[in-house]
């Protein structure tokens, strides 16, 4: 009877590590099926993806900051007594550091001079900002502490003399330039137009939305802009932009460089445009601006706004990025000499308002000012 249940209990047992080794077969290939499936049709409409975050990048900065801010104070919560329970002279020498801190920091705010003194973040700013006047401010002064031109607070304040009073409140913009208030028929062309700035300035501030796809930069009526650069009407007889050439290309020795190509510099470094855009007509020649090996290339993409665009690696840290071009003259791997070998040519793919080449140099992974890299 015993020899009879153990043999029972074997076929059941048998019987039953055969289903779950089939099961798990089963879901290990269900599963990779379907994992192939998700990238595959991910791979396909990731490129709307990147476009949706483009037009959207200012509106969700702000919130995705919030939320990971949130996230790291919520597990700093949750491991805290942890860690004061586990190591408990290390939160001690916190607590008496703390209160170290305290008492100095109480002791500063004694014995410094201007205690009410307005201190500004230098970080990037997505939005027009109030300012109120304090004493022995002058227009000069905030420009300066806000990184912007006279004129900017001038127009947004419409202000009829630079005499300011105590209290009053000032309007200021993220940047030099125009605030708008879009009005039904306007395109980023006539905006630029009117304020006499280049569009590709308005479509790259990172704060300003765009509706449909990232290429349109179509506008939604009661919308404000931000116009970087533009200079009111009234002022533009006797206010000219400021107009920078690019003079090159030239040969150069191997660790130097030179421009890409001969044009108009439309759009110069700045926080939020890491780069340089040199205008010219389509089909234009962009040269090397120094010699290295091609190690990106990217072709008939949108890839995040670049559209057809190359990196070239020097080999000491340094990289240099040609975008927006209308087609590419080599391929990864290939060496080219600088001020010699022909990239590719000006064109209009990716995020672009119009023909120009956006130049970007990258020192140690980090992009960089090209102008004094160029020569």
């Amino acid at each position: 009877m015993h020899r009879r249940s153990s043999h029972r209990f074997a076929v059941w047992f048998i019987s039953i590590s055969r289903e779950v080794k089939e099961f798990s077969e089963f879901l290990f290939f269900y599963s990779k099926k379907k994992l192939i499936n998700f990238s595959v049709r991910f791979e396909k409409n990731k490129n709307k993806l990147v476009k949706f975050f483009l037009m959207k990048r200012g509106r969700y900065n702000r919130p995705f900051l919030h939320l990971t801010t949130m996230g790291v104070l919520g597990v700093g919560v949750l491991i805290a007594p942890f860690l004061a329970d586990t190591y408990p002279i290390f939160g001690a020498q916190n607590s008496n550091l703390a209160l170290a801190s305290s008492s100095a920091a109480k002791q500063s705010a004694l014995s410094e001079g201007d205690v009410f003194q307005t201190n500004v973040s230098l970080k990037p700013r997505d939005k027009i900002l109030t300012y109120t006047v304090e004493r022995g401010d002058t227009l000069a002064n905030i420009a300066d502490k806000f990184g912007i031109s006279e004129n900017t607070i001038r127009w947004e304040n419409n202000l009829t003399s630079d005499t300011l009073s105590i209290g009053q409140s000032l309007q200021i913009l993220p940047v030099s330039g125009i605030s708008y208030k879009v009005q039904s028929g306007d395109t980023v062309y006539t905006i630029a137009k009117k304020y006499n700035t280049d569009p590709q300035k308005i479509v790259d501030f990172p704060f300003n939305e765009f509706a449909g796809d990232g290429t349109s930069f179509a506008l939604v009526t009661g919308e404000m802009l931000i116009v970087p650069d533009g200079i009111e009407p009234s002022a533009q007889q006797t206010i000219k932009p400021q107009v920078e050439l690019a003079s090159g290309p030239v040969p150069v020795s191997p660790g130097g460089f030179t421009w890409p190509v001969q044009g108009i510099i439309t759009q110069s470094y700045s926080w939020y445009h890491q780069a340089l855009d040199i205008a010219a007509p389509i089909g234009t020649p962009l040269i090397a601006a120094s010699s290295g090996t091609v190690d990106y290339v990217s072709l008939g993409t949108y890839d995040t706004g670049y559209g057809n665009n190359v990196w070239v690696n020097k080999g000491d840290g340094t990289r240099y990025h040609y975008a927006h071009m209308e087609s590419v003259n080599v391929s990864i791997g290939q060496h080219v000499t600088g001020g010699q070998t022909v990239i590719g040519w000006i064109g209009v793919t990716g995020n672009t308002t119009g023909p120009h080449v956006h130049f970007e140099i990258q020192n140690s992974g980090a992009l960089v000012n090209p102008l004094p890299y160029l020569q």
